[in-house]
């Protein structure tokens, strides 16, 4: 054999060798492993406003922060009016696989089927609680696969079966330092427990044509006016769905019926000095579909006329693009709601929750992103100590946006730092 074809075949095993090189890397020497796929459980309700932004928001995390060819398949609860629609103007790439778990324990469609044997990482999205506690058993069960907890808050001690399956999980992100020092308490062994805002805190959508359309017609004119958003102690469930109350519901309820008018006679004093100091506008706002009703009864119809007049209420439900639209026009925004403060903050809108001790420890984020002078515990303030506060931020606007963009730095490097988890564990 001549020397010239010796020479030809190590070329040959070079160059084959440098192609299978080049084809692991890109052209900066970054990896082109096989694009991972993650399936999030999220999408809890479409009925508030702030339970459709937990699916967005955590998107926008991964998108963010995540490799660009990351696919994400998103397994919901519920998308309808309107909102697949809107997550896949946002998230074009976005695959929905609808579906149960069967009582084998199994995917019962073909789409979640398919999510399960194509998805390297199951992600429980940031809620109340482990809300598809039953869907991660499923999934570990039936793949073996790791899965992770994306920012939920956790009432008490945890069961043995919650235990387990918390142990298991590759990451556990509480969305509030309550959450996480309980399951601290009670030695949960995940390698990575930590705080993990909601995710609701990186919503993307925005909707400004509707928002200026809106506040136009009603002689809203930006930052000039402030958004106000009721809430009585206890969800009433059974009339949103038109159906009987259960008797936990009744009791519920009652209580609801009974703290309403005192809870919202704080928030309505708030309403009365800022129009009469200011002389500017009140927008009043839901976040749920059921508090158009409890605007009008409670914040809107007691007010004095001179009052009144400078007082919007709006009578239809939204959506999230709008309503942070609208958010990012208010001077500020005062709510017993949780979720509109989170939107506010996300378009650099200073906000105020007023908590009720119904309520779970999710307003103990608040405190968590460092805006401790910004929570009220409603049964321990008064309607002029939450005036006070407001009245100082509206005077001294641009050391309140200072203070707010300090807790958005923070809320960022937190959500990076979850990605960053999530990418590791897609990668091992």
């Amino acid at each position: 054999m001549s020397s010239l074809t010796l020479q030809r075949r190590d070329f040959l095993r070079q160059t084959a060798s440098l192609t299978a090189f080049l084809a692991a890397t890109d052209s900066f020497g970054g990896s082109t492993a096989k694009p991972r796929t993650i399936l999030l459980r999220s999408s809890w309700q479409t009925v508030n406003i702030g339970d459709i932004g937990h699916t967005p928001g955590a998107l926008q995390v991964f998108k963010e922060y995540l490799p660009k060819d990351t696919r994400i398949i998103l397994w919901p609860s519920s998308v309808d009016n309107g909102v697949a629609e809107l997550l896949m103007a946002y998230f074009p790439g976005l695959t929905i696989a609808k579906g149960g778990i069967d009582e084998t324990g199994k995917p019962n469609t073909p789409e979640l089927r398919a999510a399960f044997e194509q998805a390297d990482l199951f992600v429980h999205g940031s809620g109340p609680f482990l809300l598809a506690q039953a869907h991660v058993e499923a999934w570990r069960k039936q793949t073996g696969k790791p899965y992770g907890i994306f920012g939920i808050t956790v009432g008490g001690k945890p069961d043995d079966q919650l235990t387990d399956l918390l142990n298991g999980a590759a990451f556990v992100y509480l969305r509030d330092t309550i959450s996480l020092q309980v399951l601290q308490e009670y030695g949960i062994k995940s390698p990575v427990l930590a705080f993990g805002p909601d995710a609701t805190f990186a919503i993307p959508f925005r909707n400004d044509q509707k928002a200026s359309t809106y506040l136009k017609a009603n002689g809203l004119v930006d930052k000039e006016f402030i958004c106000v958003i009721p809430r009585l102690r206890h969800t009433p469930y059974f009339k949103i769905h038109n159906r009987e109350a259960t008797p936990d519901e009744a009791r519920r309820n009652a209580i609801a019926e009974q703290f309403k008018e005192q809870d919202h006679a704080k928030v309505r004093e708030v309403m009365i000095a800022w129009v009469r100091k200011t002389g500017l506008k009140v927008l009043s706002c839901p976040e749920m579909t059921y508090e158009m009703a409890v605007a009008k009864e409670l914040l809107v119809d007691p007010l004095p006329d001179d009052v009144k007049k400078n007082v919007v209420w709006r009578e239809t439900y939204w959506l999230p693009d709008e309503a942070t639209s609208v958010y990012q026009r208010a001077r500020a925004l005062v709510s017993l709601e949780m979720h509109s403060p989170i939107m506010a903050f996300q378009v650099n809108t200073p906000a105020f929750l007023v908590r009720t001790p119904t309520d779970t420890s999710k307003g103990q984020m608040w405190r968590d992103v460092g805006l401790s002078d910004w929570i009220f515990e409603i049964d321990s303030t008064t309607g002029p100590q939450i005036t006070d506060r407001l009245m100082g931020v509206h005077e001294n606007y641009p050391a309140a946006l200072k203070k707010l963009a300090k807790a958005r730095s923070f809320v960022a490097d937190r959500q990076q730092e979850m990605a960053k988890t999530v990418e590791k564990v897609i990668r091992a």
